[in-house]
């Protein structure tokens, strides 16, 4: 309980944190980044790691002189985090993804999960590896679906570079450009929820969607 309470803390104060990490550790704050994004994307079992939030806190921190840490190191950084971590993810999904078939489920992936997201792949291409990156958990569990189903790595690859290359720098940007307004500063768990709430409405409307579906039937 006392761990799920200071994860808590840490996500909905990422920017003090953040801050506090900076001065302890100085420019290794670029490698705590890079490893937190790297096991978000890169480790199936880790997706409720913030990512989207450490995005913008990251950003905010930057932004803020005193802190010594430069946006576009940032920026490249955890381009190169997600894209490892993505990699990573996707070929272990090629490893596993044919015994969760066989035995059902591993963990929380269930052999029903793949089947649905490959059918969710089929339909919807590889732009579906691009809108992931932007939903929380989601993003984790694509690429290892993606590894796991039909899609090839020279096609997987491509659009996994496209979404790395717009998260990043869009969330971080963000962060950069408004985090440090007193509005947003005071404000800042009310700004993660927000961004949590923004990212996880495309997972809502297709829950509805496929609800209000069913109840047609």
């Amino acid at each position: 309980m006392e761990l799920l309470t200071q994860f808590i803390d840490f996500f909905l104060h990422l920017d003090k944190h953040l801050f506090n990490i900076v001065e302890e550790y100085g420019t290794l704050t670029y490698i705590i980044l890079f490893l937190i994004v790297f096991t978000e994307t890169g480790l199936v079992i880790m997706p409720l790691l913030p990512g989207d939030s450490l995005l913008f806190a990251a950003g905010a921190i930057a932004a803020n002189e005193s802190a010594g840490l430069n946006v576009w190191l940032i920026i490249i950084t955890l381009i190169v985090a997600a894209l490892l971590g993505d990699n990573l993810n996707y070929f272990i999904g090629k490893k596993f993804g044919g015994e969760i078939k066989r035995r059902e489920r591993i963990l929380f992936l269930k052999r029903e999960y793949l089947e649905k997201t490959e059918a969710f792949y089929e339909k919807h291409g590889g732009s579906t590896v691009i809108m992931a990156r932007f939903i929380p958990i989601v993003r984790t569990v694509a690429p290892f679906v993606a590894g796991a189903g039909s899609m090839n790595y020279s096609k997987y690859i491509i659009y996994c570079i496209v979404g790395a290359i717009l998260w990043v720098p869009t969330l971080t940007l963000l962060g950069y450009f408004f985090g440090n307004m007193d509005i947003v500063k005071k404000n800042f768990e009310l700004v993660i929820f927000g961004i949590i709430g923004f990212s996880i409405l495309p997972m809502i409307f297709g829950y509805l969607r496929s609800r209000f579906a069913k109840a047609a039937v």
